[in-house]
């Protein structure tokens, strides 16, 4: 890999998430060599992803250049490369552009789809982890409804028009949300010789309740909101198989569906190299110490939802959300330039901001430390909190005329299969 050498201590960051962009920012003015390794070239803003998948933004609002991030640090480095092995011992790290060898590593991969070891849905589900899986929804829902204003077989339309959203966390309520107002008020006017009410959305999730991370208020409220929308709810149900037409419960029902998206978990994403005791069995998260260091090294780190600290507040480790990420690599800054400098570092504290979800226009749930409400007044403390964690001016303002745009005229303007999706 083609860094150049550096007398430097040569700290290397692989991932550009919430995580990794914090941690780098923290470091401006450490007298180090930074290094940044991606397998994409942007940052993706991950909580609106959904929105690009229901054709409410385009991708290019949600991603920023990770050069342009942090295009102003110091003897700062980026590589677009795929990481493929660490060697601890060695202190090296091989790529798909070749090799590096480091001082300090941060790992910062964060998460990637759990399917559960489900090969058959693993294959023809669609996920919705980063902007080529979002811009393969948003294709395949248009191609679909195209495919059904022209099909004459009712249960083939039937098929087409049927939305199954398995895993009903934050992610899989804000889709049938935002699937229930193209159904109500957008598709009507596209496809005006199409029954549109023949759309069904249906969200399964195999907990007694809906948003299992949140409180059980915010939970009944977003079963409301779902219920208003026509969203039908399938609660304590396990979605067994999927064959790219046929999906299969665990009770053994069955139900046509061309339209099959999973958000029923995440996994770390592990990068090869290291012992199985570091990780946690099942998770795929490093097991880290107070200072986020990987068990058993003291120049490897792991943050964000890759890093799995146990605590007394949180024994089950800190929720894989941005905001442990980003305080998580903001603390990490001041801890290397301690170390750097001889001082002693100190254990990380996680400061619980709250949650939150959107179901829909005028509709959001949050919880806080103090205080949990839904409606209206949610659903704008939800878009603000959302627009202001956008990196980059630029998609602050792009996202908020979209969102101006789309809840005045009942629109969303993304309707665009520019890369038409294939099925497997």
């Amino acid at each position: 890999m083609n860094i150049p050498h550096s007398d430097k201590n040569r700290i290397v960051i692989i991932g550009g998430g919430f995580a990794g962009i914090s941690l780098a920012k923290k470091l401006k003015n450490l007298e180090v060599q930074l290094v940044m390794i991606d397998k994409h070239n942007y940052h993706t803003f991950q909580p609106l992803l959904y929105q690009v998948s229901t054709s409410g933004l385009e991708p290019d609002s949600i991603a920023y250049p990770l050069r342009k991030v942090l295009n102003n640090l110091n003897d700062f480095h980026f590589r677009w490369a795929t990481v493929e092995h660490i060697d601890p011992e060695q202190q090296i790290i091989s790529t798909t552009k070749g090799s590096l060898t480091f001082d300090y590593l941060v790992v910062a991969t964060g998460t990637k789809t759990n399917f559960f070891g489900n090969k058959a849905i693993e294959k023809f589900a669609m996920p919705v982890k980063n902007v080529p899986q979002a811009l393969n929804i948003r294709s395949l829902m248009l191609q679909n409804f195209e495919k059904a204003d022209d099909c004459e077989d009712l249960e083939e339309r039937h098929a087409l028009l049927n939305f199954c959203i398995i895993g009903a966390g934050p992610t899989g309520v804000e889709l049938a949300g935002a699937f229930s107002e193209l159904k109500n008020h957008v598709f009507p006017k596209d496809y005006r010789h199409l029954n549109v009410s023949e759309m069904q959305i249906h969200l399964f999730e195999g907990a007694s309740r809906v948003l299992p991370p949140m409180s059980e208020k915010a939970s009944k409220k977003a079963m409301q909101f779902l219920n208003k929308l026509g969203v039908v709810v399938h609660l304590n149900t396990i979605v067994q198989d999927y064959d790219g037409d046929k999906m299969v419960l665990k009770s053994k029902e069955t139900m046509r569906t061309k339209n099959f998206i999973w958000t029923a978990g995440v996994t770390g994403a592990v990068i090869n190299g290291f012992e199985n005791d570091k990780m946690v069995e099942r998770l795929n998260r490093f097991k880290v110490n107070g200072f986020n260091q990987v068990e058993g090294y003291k120049n490897i780190f792991a943050i964000g939802d890759i890093a799995y600290m146990q605590t007394t507040e949180y024994p089950k480790g800190h929720p894989q959300v941005a905001q442990p990420a980003i305080q998580q690599g903001k603390h990490l800054a001041k801890n290397l330039k301690n170390l750097l400098s001889g001082k002693q570092m100190k254990t990380f504290k996680y400061n619980d901001k709250g949650t939150m979800a959107t179901v829909g226009r005028n509709k959001a749930v949050v919880d806080l430390k103090n205080a949990k409400f839904g409606g209206f007044f949610a659903w704008f403390i939800w878009m603000f909190v959302h627009l202001m964690a956008l990196v980059g001016f630029r998609n602050r303002v792009i996202v908020f005329f979209n969102w101006a745009y789309n809840y005045i005229n009942f629109d969303k303007a993304a309707r665009l299969i520019v890369r038409p999706y294939k099925p497997k």
